[in-house]
C-alpha cells in the first residue's frame, strides 16, 4: 500500500471511527495497514476537534455522526435546545446540522421568540411555575460559557465576577432561583460562600444546609 492508500485509511478512521482488528474500512477481511502519521494540535482543543474535521472527514461524511451518542447526550444535560446551540456547542454549522436533526427522533417545542427547540423525547419537562433548587457549581462550568448566554444563568452584570483576566477559567458558584448568585470555595473543611447580594432568609437557610452536604461530600472523596 502506497502513501495515497494509507492517507485514505487515516481519512476514514477519523471520519467513521477505528474497526475491530483484522478488519478494514472498505469491509475487507486483511489487515489493517499502519495509519500515515500526522501532525496533531493540543487534545481537547478547538483546532483539534475542528482542524480533525476540516481536515479529514469529507462534507459527505457530517450525516454519518451528527446523530450520535453525542448530540442526544448535549440534549439529556441542555435541552430543550436550539439548533444553534448545538452547533455552537459541538462546532459544526447550523446548516450542517439540521437534515441530522430533522431525521432524529426528537420532541420540539418553540420558544418565546419562535426559534425551534429539540429535546429528546422521555426527557422530564418541569412546568414553568417548579422552583429551582439552590445548587453549587464547579469552576468552568458548562452552563455558564458564553455560548450559553441565553439561558440567563448568569446575569450579565456578574459576569465580570465570574470570568474576568484573573479568572478566565471562571470561579466556582452557587445558584439560587436558577440565577448565578455568589461564589463559595472549599477552605479549611468549610464550604465557604460569598453573595453577591443580600439573601433572602429563607435562601439563606437552604443554601446553608446545601454547603453542609457539599461539606460532606467533599470530606468523603477526599
Amino acid at each position: 500500500m502506497g502513501r495515497r492508500g494509507a492517507r485514505r485509511t487515516t481519512r476514514l478512521v477519523v471520519a467513521r471511527g477505528p474497526r475491530r482488528c483484522g478488519r478494514t474500512h472498505d469491509g475487507g477481511n486483511r489487515r489493517a495497514p499502519p495509519l500515515e502519521p500526522a501532525d496533531l494540535p493540543i487534545p481537547r482543543t478547538v483546532e483539534r476537534i475542528g482542524g480533525l474535521q476540516a481536515q479529514y472527514a469529507p462534507s459527505a461524511c457530517v450525516g454519518l455522526w451528527t446523530p450520535l451518542k453525542g448530540f442526544r447526550r448535549y440534549l439529556g444535560g441542555f435541552g430543550p435546545s436550539t439548533t444553534k446551540e448545538i452547533a455552537g456547542w459541538s462546532g459544526v454549522p447550523p446548516t450542517s446540522l439540521e437534515g441530522s436533526l430533522a431525521r432524529m427522533r426528537l420532541r420540539r417545542f418553540r420558544s418565546e421568540g419562535g426559534e425551534v427547540l429539540h429535546d429528546l423525547p422521555r426527557a422530564p419537562l418541569p412546568d414553568g411555575d417548579t422552583p429551582a433548587p439552590i445548587r453549587f457549581l464547579p469552576t468552568w462550568d458548562a452552563t455558564l460559557l458564553i455560548n450559553e448566554r441565553g439561558t440567563q444563568i448568569l446575569p450579565e452584570h456578574h459576569r465580570p465576577r465570574v470570568f474576568n483576566t484573573k479568572t478566565p477559567h471562571s470561579v466556582p458558584t452557587f445558584l439560587v432561583d436558577g440565577q448565578v448568585a455568589g461564589t463559595w470555595r472549599f477552605e479549611a473543611g468549610r464550604v465557604r460562600v460569598e453573595p453577591f447580594d443580600r439573601l433572602p432568609r429563607t435562601a439563606r437557610v437552604v443554601l446553608d444546609d446545601e454547603a453542609e452536604r457539599l461539606r460532606a461530600f467533599h470530606e468523603d472523596v477526599g
